[in-house]
Parts: structure tokens; C-alpha cells; sequence
């Protein structure tokens, strides 16, 4: 008897489980006031609304930064990597040139020492 007992409540049991989630919410909120339903799906909807038009304004605006500071920044960067290159190859051009402490001191504006500058006196 004890077993009929438990069999039975196990049947029950999966009675109740073959309710989905959508259904027990719907049985859940008829005992709610309509106007309370109303007002909550409404402040659901203008919540949502919200973060739609939240996302749109924030991926306009990231856009206009991304491309704003790409047509700002890159050549300014690009045109350092120039004069970094170019500085390069004029210490690469010193040192072969002059030897290797010429590269490091790079006090002479030209290639050649004493070009542009008075002859030395004797």
C-alpha cells in the first residue's frame, strides 16, 4: 500500500512537470490585476525601446570616433614612421661613411665633417 501511495504521488509529480515555464508564467499572472499587467508590459516594452535606441545612438557614435580618429591619427602616425626611417638611414649612411662613433655622436649637420664650416687654420 505504502508503494501505491508512492507511485501515485510520482504520477502527480510528473503531472505537474509536463507544464512549460510559459505556461506557469501565464497561470502566475492572472492573479495580478490587469492594469498592473498593463503597466508592467508597458514599462517592458519602453525598457526595451530604450535599449535599442541606447545600442543604436552608442554604435553611431563609437563610428563617427573610430573614423574621426583614424583619418586624424593614422597619417600623423604614418609620417612619424616616415622621419623615424629616414633619420635611420641617415645614421646607417653616417656610420658607413665616417665609422661607427660618427653614428653615435651625430653632431655634424652633413654627411662629410668640416662641410659647409671654415677650413681649419694652420
Amino acid at each position: 500500500m505504502a508503494d501505491e501511495n508512492l507511485l501515485s504521488l510520482e504520477d502527480k509529480d510528473d503531472d505537474e512537470l509536463d507544464e512549460t515555464l510559459a505556461e506557469r508564467i501565464i497561470g502566475l499572472s492572472e492573479m495580478f490585476p490587469q492594469s498592473l499587467r498593463t503597466t508592467t508590459c508597458a514599462l517592458c516594452s519602453l525598457s526595451l525601446n530604450y535599449a535599442k535606441m541606447l545600442y543604436s545612438v552608442t554604435r553611431t557614435v563609437a563610428w563617427v570616433f573610430v573614423s574621426s580618429a583614424t583619418i586624424i591619427v593614422l597619417p600623423a602616425l604614418f609620417e612619424s614612421e616616415r622621419a623615424q626611417a629616414q633619420e635611420q638611414q641617415l645614421q646607417q649612411q653616417r656610420q658607413i661613411l665616417l665609422g661607427p662613433n660618427a653614428a653615435v655622436s651625430g653632431s655634424t649637420p652633413g654627411l662629410l665633417p668640416g662641410v659647409g664650416s671654415a677650413p681649419p687654420r694652420v
